[in-house]
C-alpha cells in the first residue's frame, strides 16, 4: 500500500552518491528497493510517500518506508569523476529542447514540441556535426527558410548560443517533472556561468514549485 496522491507516485526520486553528487533519476520501486536493501545513507528534501508492508509477526507492527525526494546511496562515485568532468551527454530532441525552453532560436517564439525541429547550425551537408554545440531548437517555418545553409548565408541570426549540458545539467533535462527542492539541490551542481543557472534561479526565486514542460513554456 502506498500513501500518496498519484502525482506523488509518479514523481521521480534523485539518486545521489554519499558524497552528495547527482547521479540519476529513480522511480518509486528502486526507491523502496534501496530503502529496504538498506543502502540509503540518508535522506534529504520533501517526503513524497509512505510505502507501507505487511505486519509483524513479533509485534503486530506494519512495516513502512518513508521515500524523500532525493535520497544519497552507499558508496561514492569516485571513478565517475574522471569521466563526469568530461562527460558529453547524449543527443535527443526532447532534451535539446527542453535546452532551449521550447524557444525558436531564430524567430525567439516558443513553441509546442511537436512544431519543434532540430536544425545543424553548419549543416552536416556542409561537414557539420551532429553534436550540441552545433544544434539548434527551430520551428519548422524557420528550418525550412534557413534550409541547407549557415546562419549567416540564411541572413539568419541566433538568439543564443547552443551549448553542451554538464552532467548534472543533463540530469535536470531528463527530469520529467522536477520539484523544487531537487531544482534546488541541482543547481548547486550547475556552473553558474551556463545559461540554464540563471534562467532556473530566476524561477525558484519567483516560487515556482514544479519544473516540468509547461512551466518551460513561461521562460
Amino acid at each position: 500500500m502506498i500513501c500518496g496522491s498519484a502525482s506523488d507516485i509518479s514523481q521521480q526520486v534523485l539518486r545521489t552518491d554519499v558524497a552528495g553528487m547527482p547521479l540519476e533519476w529513480i522511480d518509486y520501486r528502486e526507491a523502496v528497493r534501496l530503502y529496504h536493501i538498506e543502502q540509503v545513507a540518508y535522506a534529504c528534501g520533501s517526503r513524497l510517500y509512505t510505502v507501507f508492508g505487511g505486519y509483524s509477526a513479533f509485534n503486530g507492527r506494519r512495516s513502512k518506508i518513508h521515500v524523500n525526494s532525493i535520497i544519497a546511496t552507499e558508496g561514492t562515485s569516485q571513478g565517475l569523476s574522471f569521466v563526469r568532468d568530461r562527460y558529453v551527454p547524449p543527443l535527443n530532441n526532447r532534451t535539446l529542447f527542453k535546452r532551449d525552453a521550447n524557444l525558436c532560436l531564430y524567430c525567439a517564439m516558443r513553441f509546442q514540441t511537436r512544431d519543434l525541429t532540430r536544425d545543424h547550425i553548419t549543416p552536416l551537408s556542409l561537414g557539420g556535426k551532429d553534436a550540441w554545440n552545433n544544434v539548434a531548437t527551430a520551428c519548422r517555418r524557420c528550418n525550412n527558410r534557413k534550409g541547407g545553409r549557415t546562419p549567416e548565408q540564411a541572413a539568419m541570426q541566433l538568439v543564443a548560443v547552443p551549448f553542451s549540458p554538464t552532467y548534472a545539467e543533463y540530469i535536470y533535462l531528463k527530469g520529467r517533472r522536477v520539484l523544487a527542492d531537487q531544482m534546488q539541490y541541482l543547481l548547486a551542481h550547475i556552473p553558474r556561468s551556463s545559461p540554464l543557472h540563471a534562467r532556473l534561479s530566476d524561477h525558484l526565486s519567483e516560487g515556482v514549485d514544479i519544473f516540468d514542460e509547461s512551466v518551460l513554456s513561461r521562460f
